[in-house]
């Protein structure tokens, strides 16, 4: 069962923050609504050990999507450090950030992004088309993600010819192909049912326990957040120690 994780302090650092992949210190962040900034995100402090698997949550607009922008490199805090892997995100240009974030994050999407006109084996392969390896490497490698998944007798599908927790399943599979540090997974679970959202949780538990897989899940479903090994609990842009959902 998930246990809670609170804001940590700055000072004292914990062996289990001193083995963090990420570490945020202070970080704001603020839109302009008109000539209205409206806060979403104030002085969050937090660390996630590596190797862990964390679920968000809160209520909507508690800011939660935002600080996994945030810790993903979309986009930059107003205030504060955001580290991840010895590396101040805040601090890269665009472009360092672009080939950062390509190296290291793997996305996983409540709607899943797949390329329609491409097969499952192609969306694999679609992170791999930048880096230098053959074309044969690169079909080698998506072939055995999607093997990884269960879908190896699926590769020459389309999405549309796919169930949603079978296309979820190829958008995992592209998550990792990379080998990435990090996944972040906004509502991975939110537009399956419930035998394939558990399906798909129990995949993300392998990847977290027998791959080493670090996970940073947004999600609104109290069950979803019982597959991770720690809640964050975000309301009116704090982490709190309160569970919203009352569980």
């Amino acid at each position: 069962m998930a246990e809670r994780v609170a804001a940590t302090a700055i000072g004292g650092a914990t062996p289990a923050q001193r083995a963090a992949l990420i570490e945020l210190r202070g970080v704001a962040k603020g839109y302009r609504r008109g000539e209205q900034v409206v806060s979403v995100l104030t002085g969050i402090d937090l660390d996630v050990a590596r190797g862990d698997f964390v679920a968000l949550m809160g209520p909507s607009g508690s800011g939660k999507s935002t600080l996994l922008n945030l810790i993903a490199g979309i986009d930059r805090p107003d205030r504060g450090r955001i580290v991840v892997a010895g590396t101040d995100i805040a601090r890269l240009s665009e472009g360092e950030l672009a080939d950062w974030r390509a190296a290291n994050i793997g996305f996983i999407f409540q709607f899943y992004n797949l390329m329609p006109v491409l097969t499952a084996l192609e969306n694999v392969e679609l992170p791999l088309l930048l880096t230098d390896l053959t074309r044969r490497e690169r079909r080698e490698r998506a072939a055995l993600m999607l093997e990884l998944v269960g879908l190896a007798d699926r590769m020459t599908h389309r999405p549309n010819e796919l169930s949603g927790g079978q296309q979820q399943r190829v958008a995992i599979a592209r998550a990792i192909v990379s080998d990435p540090l990090l996944l972040i997974a906004d509502e991975p679970t939110g537009d399956l049912d419930r035998a394939a959202a558990a399906d798909i949780l129990q995949l993300l538990d392998r990847l977290n326990t027998e791959l080493g897989k670090t996970i940073v899940m947004v999600t609104h479903d109290p069950r979803a957040a019982e597959a991770a090994h720690h809640l964050v609990y975000l309301d009116k842009g704090r982490l709190t120690d309160t569970n919203p959902f009352g569980h």
